[in-house]
């Protein structure tokens, strides 16, 4: 089908991206979270935020609890950006909207960026917030045997690394994972890539910059912590939910991954959101997110 007409009137106003070595990422972050907080926010029992412990300092965590009584399922989400851009302002409402649709409490963890912090620091920082979630989760009101991890695009690849480190690793136990077009591996010449090369929101260049930024030596994109896709096995992982988009770069690699968990005896549900591009999921205003809030949050309902 053709692009939705709703998803076509948001990505041409925002456009197909930009070229990430003409701008000043310090102030384009600033300028992005800005725009974040001024919108409406959904209201929350509760909203704390804290820092923990990190690999290289203090990792900050926005900590959201709903009304549900505990001790409730948990959800550590990790924000998209290409490992450069955003934060947990810019997915302060996503996360809200998760606490209230899911009932249960979000971790949104403030990750490390490229390209000051190339890879793996994003994923050993993904990792060490969802190891601290698991044993606080008492102090949380979070049921340690019902936690899972979630994330959009860059955050959508954390999300799939962070349980092949947690059964490298010995834990912690997981009991999810939540895929949103995430970015699975790194070769831009998939059917998809070619197809949606000048796609709104994420072209293929933008995502070629991003993979620079976060891990300039090409040879060493196939480890699973930048391409969960090229894993060995993956076998034994949590149970998954997996979205990609018709008209996105990444959609190809969603699929191809869903296609591997169910291969490998992991429960997928997965589905591909006809006439939706990249970054959809976060617009409210689309019927096609609301469609997917309503398929993820009853989702995880049920499995977390």
């Amino acid at each position: 089908m053709p692009i939705d007409p709703q998803a076509l009137a948001i990505g041409e106003l925002v456009g197909p991206g930009f070229d990430l070595t003409a701008i000043d990422l310090a102030q384009a972050r600033t300028q992005i979270d800005e725009v974040s907080r001024a919108g409406p926010r959904p209201e929350v029992a509760a909203v704390e935020d804290r820092r923990i412990p990190g690999p290289a300092g203090d990792i900050p965590l926005r900590i959201y609890t709903p009304e549900a009584p505990g001790p409730r399922p948990g959800l550590v989400f990790f924000h998209g950006g290409g490992w450069v851009f955003c934060s947990i302002e810019t997915h302060d409402v996503m996360c809200r909207n998760f606490a209230n649709g899911v009932g249960c409490s979000v971790i949104s963890v403030d990750y490390r960026l490229a390209p000051e912090h190339r890879h793996p620091a994003a994923a050993e920082d993904a990792y060490t917030a969802t190891c601290w979630v698991a044993e606080h989760a008492a102090e949380l009101g979070v049921d340690p045997a019902r936690i899972g991890v979630g994330g959009d695009s860059a955050g959508g690849n954390l999300a799939a690394v962070v349980p092949l480190l947690a059964r490298e690793r010995g834990g912690p136990a997981l009991k999810h994972q939540l895929l949103i077009y995430p970015i699975t591996d790194y070769p831009t010449d998939t059917a998809s890539y070619l197809e949606n090369a000048d796609a709104p929101l994420l072209s293929r260049a933008l995502m070629q910059a991003f993979w620079d930024y976060y891990l300039p030596e090409v040879e060493a994109r196939g480890a699973p912590t930048a391409s969960p896709l090229r894993a060995e096995s993956l076998a034994g992982l949590p149970a998954a939910t997996v979205i990609t988009a018709e008209y996105d770069p990444l959609r190809d690699e969603g699929d191809a991954y869903a296609g591997r968990l169910r291969e490998a005896g992991v429960p997928v549900v997965h589905t591909r959101y006809e006439g939706m591009i990249h970054g959809f999921f976060a617009f409210d205003v689309l019927d096609g997110a609301k469609r997917a809030h309503d398929d993820v949050f009853r989702e995880l309902r049920a499995k977390l």
